[in-house]
């Protein structure tokens, strides 16, 4: 068998553990399910920060703003809040606004890529830790005009959030009510495992030619040293630009899908602890490979439920002793230590040694 045999062989049989993973968790608990969509739409957002920190070496802390904004994109597209506060749309539209998922998805990407390129406008000519606090504050802006946003004219209900979404539906195919497959109920939630699955996909093939095409190369050069690219003719101010405006269309669609998926919106899912959970999980799995940052997404977002039933009974048998809420962060936090200890340049470094050189620094 041929080493392109051997690779299709593996993809195939990939594929085929994937497509049976949700209906084998379904089975145990719906739970596991949820955890296994969670898993999946923090391997986007992990794969969209890997464009601008693992590939353009841009140091970015306000990248959870792009997720907020994908998320209160299709809250204010699916629900009835618009129609119910702002007059000339109750008139335009009085059943409400009704936008198909499939719609929502690209405007999100699109409008994410334009909030992201204005972003990336001011903050050219910073580096390194000012630019963290410049995106760092970005990224604060965003969720205070979230919250702030509730008057004079109600856009986001402030710190309320939104609710009442329509169904997912893809096509015409309603993804929000069970189906009855061949005498098998398939939850709503499996059917998002699918969904996110392929957004994944999408998501890797778009990572993987950029990687592998001019305009991952000249981000690799700007990562590793922006003089001497831009002595060698590299344009790094639109690089830059399109660096942020990629990655930020990556975080747009993440949000939709986590609207969608919880049914409900408020600015406290997009604080500054998100954006550095989804940094550590492109630092811990490897910056700049896209395999370690699926595996490090895949484990930073297990690990909390995963754990949960590993300091419970410990909880239990000491008498209460132990607080599963301090307990669980500081597990984690001490696993996360120790590996990076161990592998400085992450579970699953690139193989290039000019990646690895630009992941350790």
């Amino acid at each position: 068998m041929t080493s392109s045999s051997r690779t299709l062989v593996r993809r195939a049989g990939l594929a085929a553990l994937l497509f049976m993973l949700p209906l084998a968790l379904q089975a145990v608990g719906l739970h596991w399910v949820r955890v296994a969509d969670a898993c999946l739409l923090y391997v986007v957002l992990a794969l969209g920060l890997n464009v601008v920190v693992g590939y353009a070496g841009l140091l970015d802390l306000g990248y959870v703003a792009f997720y907020a904004l994908g998320a209160y994109l299709f809250a204010l597209l699916t629900s009835p809040h618009l129609t119910e506060q702002i007059a000339w749309i109750a008139a335009w539209s009085p059943g409400g606004l009704h936008t198909p998922l499939w719609v929502v998805i690209p405007l999100a990407a699109v409008l994410a890529a334009l909030l992201g390129m204005l972003l990336g406008a001011p903050t050219l000519k910073l580096r390194g830790d000012y630019l963290a606090v410049v995106t760092l504050g970005f990224g604060e802006i965003v969720r205070l005009l979230i919250i702030n946003m509730d008057r004079p004219v109600n856009i986001t209900n402030g710190a309320k959030g939104i609710g009442q979404f329509d169904n997912g539906s893809i096509l015409g195919i309603a993804i929000g009510r069970s189906w009855n497959l061949g005498g098998h109920q398939i939850a709503p939630i499996t059917q998002y495992f699918y969904l996110l699955l392929l957004l994944v996909f999408a998501a890797i093939f778009v990572s993987h030619r950029l990687q592998a095409s001019r305009i991952g190369r000249a981000w690799r050069a700007i990562g590793d040293d922006e003089t001497a690219a831009t002595a060698m003719g590299i344009n790094s101010r639109n690089l830059k630009l399109l660096a942020f405006g990629v990655g930020a269309s990556f975080g747009g669609v993440s949000g939709v899908m986590f609207a969608s998926l919880q049914g409900f919106v408020s600015p406290e899912a997009f604080t500054l602890q998100e954006s550095v959970l989804i940094l550590a999980m492109v630092v811990f799995g490897g910056m700049g490979h896209i395999r370690g940052v699926i595996l490090g997404a895949v484990v930073l977002a297990a690990l909390p439920e995963v754990l949960r039933y590993v300091v419970v009974p410990l909880q239990e048998m000491s008498a209460g002793r132990f607080n599963a809420g301090v307990m669980r962060p500081l597990t984690i936090a001490v696993a996360m230590v120790l590996t990076m200890l161990w592998r400085s340049s992450g579970l699953w470094p690139s193989p290039d040694p000019a990646q690895t050189g630009a992941a350790a620094r």
